[in-house]
Order: structure tokens, then sequence, then C-alpha cells
């Protein structure tokens, strides 16, 4: 019965998490979304991947701090200066897949529109969500390390 509890417990906690990520990068889609349209309305084709990488980069800010303090507040904090600077590499190689598919769109397939800018955006989007969720558990906000006596009253991982 403790299996499966524990089991639950852990489920829980991930939809908790993925609800908590999913609302703070809602809000931070909004500010990225916001700032490039802004951006490319003020330059035009020109800067079309310059306007995303200084969007993004104010986004991820607030995603940083909103992931800490609230998403993965329960996990260890290793060092603000440590997480701030891995969660921005990783936020890079998100950013990176969201450039690829502007990229791809613009250049490639010449697609030159300011929807199809912000349908690249989307799709870049969506797959560099899938990643920074994966990656800043991972290695950004690490898990909470079991104190030996929480392991001892657990008991041992097999039922009777």
């Amino acid at each position: 019965m403790q299996l499966i509890r524990r089991a639950y417990e852990r489920f829980a906690a991930l939809v908790h998490e993925v609800l908590k990520f999913g609302t703070v990068g809602a809000m931070a889609f909004v500010i990225n979304f916001g700032v490039v349209n802004i951006l490319w309305a003020l330059w035009g084709s020109e800067g079309t991947l310059t306007a995303k990488v200084i969007a993004t980069v104010i986004a991820a800010t607030f995603a940083y701090f909103g992931n800490r303090y609230w998403t993965f507040r329960h996990r260890e904090q290793s060092g603000l200066a440590r997480e701030y600077v891995l969660f921005f590499i990783l936020n890079g190689v998100g950013l990176l897949i969201e450039l690829l598919c502007l990229g791809f769109s613009r250049y490639t397939l010449g697609l030159d529109s300011l929807i199809a800018n912000n349908i690249a955006t989307l799709i870049g989007t969506g797959l560099g969500t899938l990643f920074r969720f994966w990656s800043y558990k991972r290695w950004v906000f690490l898990a909470p390390e079991l104190q030996p006596e929480a392991v001892d009253q657990a008991g041992p991982l097999t039922t009777r």
C-alpha cells in the first residue's frame, strides 16, 4: 500500500510542477510574444532573429524568477549564480530550437509575413518548452535529497 501511496504522491507532485511551470511559461510567452511583435513592427523584416533573441532574454529572466521562487521553490537551491547561468545556457538551447524554426520559415521557405513568423515562433516555442521543462528539472532546479531518517521511515520499496 505504501508503494501505491508514494507513487501517487510523486505523480501529484509532478502534476503540480507541470501546472506551475505552464503558468509561468504562459506568462513568459505573453511577454516574449508581445516584445517580439513590437520589435518586428518597429524594425520590419530586418532584425527578425535579433528581435527574437531580445524578447527571449527578457521573457527568460521573468521565467527564471517565476520558476525558482514558485514552480520549483521546494527543490534545493544551489546558488543563484549557478542556477541563473545554467538556466540561461539551457534557455539558449531552447532559443536555438525556436530560432531554427523561425529561420527555416523565413530563410528556407521564404515566408516573410508577420503571420508566418508567429506560426514558426509558436512551433519553436512548443518544442523549446518540452526541452526546457526536462532540462530545468534535470540540471537547474535539483530534487531535494532525502534525509537518512526519511529513508528509514519510508520502509522497503517492495510490498509484502
